[in-house]
């Protein structure tokens, strides 16, 4: 069966190319755009409430009759540890002074997972949007039964073959093979456990010939030629997430984009968010380079406190501190709005997806 084949099986549209839903940068204007150009687009809800997801979908339903995708996140809830907290607190107090303001008494757990409830599931059954992903682990199994039923296409992010199995032995329809050079939130499922650091084209190779499901490879994809390769390796599809940051629809802030226009190296972080995730390299990533993963509280907790300084930074107009989330290929991001993006990918790859290999 040919990749158009698969992925026409998982999802009727009509190019190999997704949007990634990098949560607080994907809004439902730029998902529309993409879904319509063709592709998947996608909204990245793990940062909403259940009332915040459903304004989401429902103006991304309202913008949009093609499929899209929505995405949350399945992590397990944070190992609290007061004294971690406490000393967290401490530690960025100086940093907070510089900008004439203090850190918060104490840390919260800021996002909800949606294997903490149902209310995102019955979200999901009422809205029935086409495809639903997970990130940082996977739904109960009641919600994977209720939502096959209901007809939505399940994806699963893995970073391993052995989260891959997880993907596939629940019952979910695709996995998506995030690579080491991904931008954003690294997808394990235990932070803390060992972490292969799989590039994305030897990830998905390895994904390709060891599990059955069809293959979304992800992490620095950039151009056509990028998804192509993605391709010649057995995914069915390619999932782009920098490479959408700079289309005017997303909702990165000016600094942010100012600071994708200038490139350069990115970095894998603990101390923003209390999880490994890439980020441009800005004032924040220098300052978390040093810190043992012991010291820096649980995620979500730790970016309760990141999000506070980012805030009182910003006041102060200072923009160094931002979750400047980005993908190892920064350099190569292009601006443009993202149907002229999808239209130029498409030039790219360089032939119809009717005619892609088997």
């Amino acid at each position: 069966m040919t990749p158009t084949a698969i992925l026409s099986r998982l999802v009727p549209i009509d190019l190999p190319i997704f949007q990634a839903p990098m949560a607080g940068v994907s809004t439902p204007r730029l998902a529309a755009a993409v879904s319509d150009a063709g592709g998947l687009g996608a909204l990245g809800l793990g940062a909403a409430d259940p009332a915040a997801a459903r304004d989401a979908i429902v103006e991304l339903q309202g913008r949009t009759r093609a499929p899209f995708n929505v995405n949350f996140f399945c992590h397990e809830p944070a190992r609290r540890n007061r004294q971690v907290e406490d000393a967290w607190i401490r530690r960025t107090a100086p940093l907070f002074a510089e900008f004439e303001a203090a850190p918060p008494a104490e840390l919260h757990e800021i996002y909800d997972s949606f294997r903490n409830g149902d209310d995102f599931l019955r979200l999901v059954l009422d809205l029935r949007p086409a495809v639903v992903s997970f990130h940082f682990g996977l739904p109960l199994p009641h919600q994977i039964t209720a939502m096959r039923e209901a007809g939505m296409t399940l994806m699963g992010s893995a970073t391993s073959l052995a989260e891959a199995r997880q993907v596939e032995r629940a019952g979910l329809h695709a996995v998506i093979a995030q690579g080491w050079e991904a931008g954003g939130h690294r997808g394990i499922f235990d932070p803390d456990g060992l972490d292969e650091r799989l590039s994305t084209r030897d990830l998905t190779r390895q994904l390709v010939r060891d599990i059955r499901l069809p293959v979304i490879a992800a992490g620095g994809i950039m151009d056509g030629g990028d998804i192509r390769r993605a391709l010649d390796a057995g995914a069915v599809a390619a999932q782009l997430g920098t490479a959408f940051v700079g289309c005017p629809e997303s909702a990165a802030d000016q600094p942010y984009r100012e600071r994708l226009r200038q490139g350069g190296t990115t970095r894998m972080v603990r101390a923003i968010s209390g999880r490994p995730a890439r980020c441009l390299s800005n004032r924040f990533t220098d300052w978390t380079s040093d810190i043992p993963a012991a010291e820096i509280p649980a995620y979500p907790c730790t970016y309760d406190l990141g999000k506070a300084l980012n805030a009182a930074a910003k006041a102060r107009a200072e923009s160094g501190y931002g979750a400047q989330w980005s993908g190892a290929e920064a350099s190569r991001a292009r601006f443009l709005p993202a149907r002229d993006l999808v239209a130029v990918l498409v030039r790219e790859v360089g032939v119809r997806t009717s005619s892609l290999p088997a």
